[in-house]
């Protein structure tokens, strides 16, 4: 009887030890968190970059797992808002029959290169660069890859060099709008429209871009110009073939029979 008592005594008073450990170390636990979260709210404050840099990957990772969280079978469909494609047969026949001829060669879906081809036409036109060679440069450059890279990190389709173009890839986001195809692709169009005014021709240009893209190919200048030419083809065999279309209905057109003027009838 002694014996049991003396046992349970014993556990009783370790058993209040633990429970006071326990406490303890709970609470030396909870007062060093407090430390560590007041010492990281003054490096915080003394360092805005870093509180900027805390706040995007905070801010990630709660998207992130809302993203996991919420998405349901019923709501894939959004995916269709971040895809870059379109029809080919809504662009104009020019643009069209590109779309189709670099489909073919390229082995590229037509419906994500008609949206690059409507692009190129768009870019053209504002930066007064040929359209058929912003779509030549790409084909050289990546053969229509948006995730392409090359050996010495060039990325995308027109072969950014993200540490070359920080500057203008913080603008479009950071450096991975490298693979979004409508940031690179303006993004080259820029670079190469820059390069133009400041060596004086677009052949200058493109050796320039050839440097400033690392693609260092003894012909390069040539494969692209004979690209361009092959994709220009398309397009003039297309506005002539209009051209004559027209004036074929001109030609048809039949003519309006009017009533011989009398010379007696009364002018007014």
């Amino acid at each position: 009887m002694i014996l049991l008592r003396t046992t349970w005594n014993t556990l009783r008073v370790m058993a209040l030890d633990a429970r006071e450990g326990f406490v303890e170390i709970t609470r030396n636990g909870f007062a060093l968190l407090g430390l560590l979260v007041i010492a990281a709210a003054l490096m915080l404050s003394a360092r805005p970059e870093l509180r900027v840099t805390a706040t995007t990957h905070l801010l990630a990772w709660l998207e992130a797992r809302q993203i996991t969280n919420t998405w349901s079978p019923a709501k894939s469909f959004a995916a269709l808002e971040r895809t870059t494609a379109g029809d080919p047969l809504d662009l104009p026949a020019e643009q069209a029959s590109v779309t189709y001829w670099l489909s073919r060669k390229y082995n590229v879906s037509p419906e994500p290169l008609s949206v690059l081809v409507a692009e190129a036409f768009l870019l053209g036109e504002r930066a007064n660069i040929a359209p058929t060679l912003i779509l030549a440069i790409m084909a050289i450059e990546s053969n229509f890859n948006p995730f392409a890279q090359s050996s010495v990190g060039g990325q995308g389709l027109m072969q950014i060099l993200p540490m070359q173009q920080a500057h203008k890839l913080a603008q479009l986001g950071g450096p991975m709008a490298t693979f979004d195809p409508l940031s690179n692709l303006r993004l080259g169009v820029s670079l190469l429209h820059d390069l133009s005014v400041q060596k004086g021709s677009i052949d200058a240009a493109l050796i320039a871009y050839a440097e400033t893209t690392k693609s260092r190919e003894s012909n390069y200048l040539e494969r692209v110009l004979q690209e361009e030419q092959r994709l220009a083809r398309i397009t003039q065999s297309l506005r002539q073939a209009r051209t004559q279309s027209e004036e074929s209905r001109t030609k048809m057109r039949p003519v309006r029979w009017q009533a011989p003027v009398r010379s007696d009838s009364i002018s007014l």
